[in-house]
């Protein structure tokens, strides 16, 4: 008989759950420690908060020189900078000088940063000084004080590279879900296909409306998790990297498309880049959806979507 087997559990700094079907709760219980395994490994070679990682070296050597890494991280970085191109920039690895010294989205926050200092450290936002051999495998970021971090993509990576694994392994449906941002396979234990619901961004705990998923992955973007709000203004987390200031208009974006990485990575430009044209861009890339709501309560969606 088949049922779903869960577990939730703290990675890359995210809530992530794992759901796999399957009989038998051993074999489900090896998948998942698999999977976990697998976001584990890509969270050590990702992450900017441990001094050896090799993130962490192309950042040490920005302006330096040239830094040789696994081909994953490669491909990663080389997938990343074309999505940058397809985003006109809105979305931008090498942004990661800005956030932790501007933007910190804790309580304490009170004013906005400084606009000069903001702009001084844009210069070093650009993703065409990322200097990728292929035949040598290094990454060289061209202007010292230069940083990449992923993100923006790792999450949804990582949610990637886990339901590879599983399938695998022969697992024939399941989710992972890496905090809001998921990707599904086959269908639910009874047979029925997975649903999602798209949230409300004024009551997350309501969704608004439901979508069937199946061998899809949705990733939203949406200032009612990680937010300030300054002289009344709210101040969503998510960053403008043309102009370093938090994007203001758009309450939450919902993005499907077969893969977690793109959706992930698309998420955020979509909700930066202004409503007509996120939409266009959208309905320009084949087996890419979006719904946007803006703070009007407004929404709109990519020209394939039927809300129910």
């Amino acid at each position: 008989m088949l049922r779903e087997f869960k577990r939730p559990r703290k990675l890359m700094g995210n809530a992530f759950e794992i759901t796999v079907v399957n009989e038998d709760e051993n074999s489900a219980n090896e998948h998942i420690d698999k999977a976990i395994a697998e976001i584990q490994r890509i969270e050590k070679l990702l992450t900017t908060f441990n001094e050896d990682s090799q993130t962490n070296l192309i950042n040490r050597n920005a302006g330096i020189k040239p830094v040789k890494v696994d081909e994953e991280i490669f491909d990663l970085i080389e997938r990343s900078i074309r999505i940058s191109r397809i985003t006109d920039g809105y979305f931008d690895i090498s942004y990661g000088g800005i956030d932790k010294s501007f933007w910190n989205f804790d309580k304490e926050m009170k004013e906005l940063p400084n606009p000069e200092l903001i702009k001084e450290h844009l210069k070093l936002v650009n993703y065409q000084n990322i200097i990728l051999d292929r035949r040598n495998l290094t990454v060289f970021l061209q202007e010292k004080g230069m940083r990449i971090g992923f993100g923006g993509i790792g999450k949804g990576y990582a949610a990637e590279m886990a339901k590879q694994l599983l399938q695998n392994r022969g697992v024939h449906s399941g989710i992972v879900n890496a905090s809001g941002d998921l990707t599904t396979w086959g269908n639910q234990a009874n047979g029925k296909p997975w649903t999602v619901g798209i949230a409300d961004p004024d009551n997350s705990k309501q969704p608004f409306s439901y979508m069937n998923i199946t061998d899809m992955a949705v990733a939203t973007s949406g200032n009612y998790e990680k937010f300030v709000v300054i002289n009344g203004k709210k101040y969503s987390h998510t960053i403008n990297p043309k102009t370093g200031m938090p994007v203001s208009g758009v309450k939450s974006v919902t993005v499907f498309c077969p893969n977690a990485e793109i959706a992930d990575a698309m998420a955020t430009p979509v909700s930066i880049m202004g409503i007509s044209a996120a939409l266009n861009m959208v309905n320009q890339i084949n087996h890419l959806e979006c719904i946007i709501i803006d703070d009007k309560d407004n929404i709109y969606s990519s020209q394939n979507i039927n809300l129910k």
